[in-house]
């Protein structure tokens, strides 16, 4: 008798095949039988008129805070996610010197928008090493799987001191010791190593993040090393500018090494078509032997902007400014009245003060648009704020706000700044659907005042297979592999992602009809009190980790089987 059974489900296996009726059996932590007859289980599962799936691989997250104090990891265990990677975009916890701790929060607060205080309450430092930042990790008790990088930020200050926090040039001495510690922590568990070359990433402070200007001799330098252990994906968030140079070195050190290289593959509106160059490049350097892979979203990168977001249109008008620090329940009432909005509406900043992403935020009516409840992720041109206005005879600012009033005072705007340029979501699908892409950038845990990403592998069901309309839609089976067998391959966990005997028990049973994804809310349930924006989804019956039912109808169990993933993991003897 099989410890559990998942009995009639409509079996999506996760390796790209038709999707079909069967049982699927489990004994301990394996899938030990999937088929028509598996015999009974202590415990069965009636998945009649149901998905039965893999468990979701995210591998673009940041929980490396929150991993220490949260066991369930949400929102993505909300979102049938049963195993996370961590520590991208060049910042995280480890390694650290004693005392220098709050550099790194500050630094991670403002690259990511995590709250400060959050991470120094909730926070327990016991590791100065990586290594024994996986040790801790590994004894705590969680929900879903977790697996590391190595983040260049810390690296790089732990070796150099003010010198690497300032992004000063690396002597070759140092440079050996980054590289020896990256190693170091592979060797100890992580499945790659990760740095930032955008400008966008900051601190509290202002300074870029350590490590986005390092030359060439660092970068290749900290790629050997990770060679010479053998395993782990090199992941880059670059503005790739100049963008030959940037793809030059990482194609160059992935067909030296044979690792992967990643990059964040995003459409920008002031380069439409660069996305285009960006997969031929991949393609070219797959010809020459190298591994150069495209991370893709699957929606745009965007923000959400209400009344409770980090920054919003109306935070730099002077009539604003009374309001800007009051309690929530106190501020939304005073901005439900009709002249305090006309006070606030009558002081705009001068828009030419401002320029950039700033100037989008407060000026891009062409872009924003309402999210709405449920959110519309694929809105039209003629849904903009500027086309609302147009159409109504009123002022963009007069729109904006009507909107983030919605839903007594917790209305939200959706800015979606990158891959949006084309007013649909064509430019994203083709990256979905390209051989060397993988999915990511759901930056779950982060961006908490701001972004609300870590729904997107519901998304990847409800919109691009179920219920898109502007578009063709992409299939089930591709979807679910996508999200599965790719992303967990791709970082070297062959244990998992697809239902086959021998594999991980990690599983979603899902209501297809019924899944949805409701609209964002802030919340206050980080420690001290802090906020982040969270989605609520319906229609997860099950998820299971590991053999074990950690949701059932949307509800932890209590069950917490979850572990850290130490290296690569080897595919079960067939």
């Amino acid at each position: 008798m099989h410890d559990l059974v998942i009995r009639g489900g409509k079996v999506v296996d996760g390796t790209g095949s038709p999707a079909r009726k069967a049982d699927v059996a489990i004994d301990g932590d394996k899938i030990v039988a999937v088929g028509d007859d598996v015999g009974p289980g202590k415990r069965e599962i009636d998945a009649a008129g149901q998905l039965v799936t893999p468990g979701w691989v995210d591998i673009h997250t940041h929980y490396d805070g929150q991993v220490t104090w949260d066991t369930h990891l949400t929102p993505s265990g909300w979102n049938g996610v049963t195993t996370v990677v961590m520590g991208n975009c060049g910042v995280g916890f480890a390694p650290v010197k004693k005392g220098e701790e709050q550099f790194l929060i500050q630094l991670m607060e403002g690259v990511e928008d995590i709250p400060g205080t959050a991470l120094t309450e909730g926070m327990t430092w016991n590791w100065e090493s990586f290594p024994e930042y996986l040790d801790a990790l590994d004894k705590m008790p969680r929900a879903i799987d977790v697996a590391t990088q190595v983040p260049h930020g810390a690296v790089r200050a732990f070796v150099m001191g003010e010198r690497g926090a300032k992004n000063e040039k690396a002597e070759p001495q140092e440079v050996a010791e980054m590289a020896r510690l990256v190693k170091e922590g592979l060797q100890a568990g992580a499945l790659g190593f990760s740095t930032s070359r955008t400008i966008l990433h900051r601190a509290v402070d202002g300074e870029l993040v350590p490590g986005t200007t390092a030359d060439r001799e660092e970068v290749m330098g900290i790629g050997r090393a990770m060679g010479e252990a053998g395993h782990g994906v090199f992941e880059v968030a670059s503005d790739l500018a100049p963008e030959g140079d940037e793809l030059g070195w990482m194609s160059e050190l992935s067909q030296e090494t044979g690792l992967p290289v990643s990059f964040a593959c995003l459409q920008s509106p002031m380069d439409p078509d660069q996305w285009k160059r960006l997969l031929k490049a991949c393609e070219e350097d797959a010809a020459r032997g190298g591994k150069l892979t495209p991370q893709v979203a699957q929606r745009p990168a965007g923000m959400l902007l209400s009344f409770e977001s980090t920054i919003h249109p109306f935070l730099f008008h002077p009539g604003y400014q009374p309001y800007a620090n009051m309690p929530e329940e106190q501020r939304r009432a005073e901005l439900a009245k009709p002249e305090v909005r006309e006070a606030i509406l009558a002081t705009p900043p001068d828009a030419a003060q401002v320029e950039g992403i700033v100037a989008i935020i407060l000026f891009g009516y062409h872009m924003m648009y309402p999210l709405g409840d449920p959110p519309q992720y694929e809105p039209a041109p003629s849904d903009s704020v500027a086309a609302i206005a147009e159409r109504t005879g009123t002022q963009p600012q007069e729109v904006l706000y009507d909107i983030m009033m919605e839903n007594g005072g917790r209305g939200f705007v959706y800015l979606p700044l990158l891959g949006y340029a084309n007013g649909s979501l064509e430019p994203i699908r083709e990256m979905m659907l390209h051989p060397q892409s993988v999915f990511s950038l759901s930056d779950g845990g982060a961006h908490c005042g701001v972004i609300c990403d870590a729904s997107v592998p519901t998304f990847l069901l409800t919109h691009w297979v179920r219920d898109r309309d502007r578009g063709e839609r992409i299939p089930l089976e591709a979807i679910v592999e996508r999200q599965t067998k790719r992303t967990a391959e791709f970082y070297g966990m062959k244990d998992r992602g697809t239902i086959e005997p021998g594999k991980k028990a990690d599983l979603n049973v899902i209501d297809f009809d019924r899944l949805h994804i409701h609209a964002p809310e802030m919340v206050r349930d980080l420690p001290a009190n802090g906020r982040r924006l969270v989605q609520k989804v319906d229609g997860y019956k099950y998820t299971i980790c590991s053999g074990k039912v950690i949701y059932e109808d949307g509800q932890a169990t209590g069950a917490l089987p979850g572990k850290l993933v130490r290296g690569p993991q080897a595919a079960p003897a067939s």
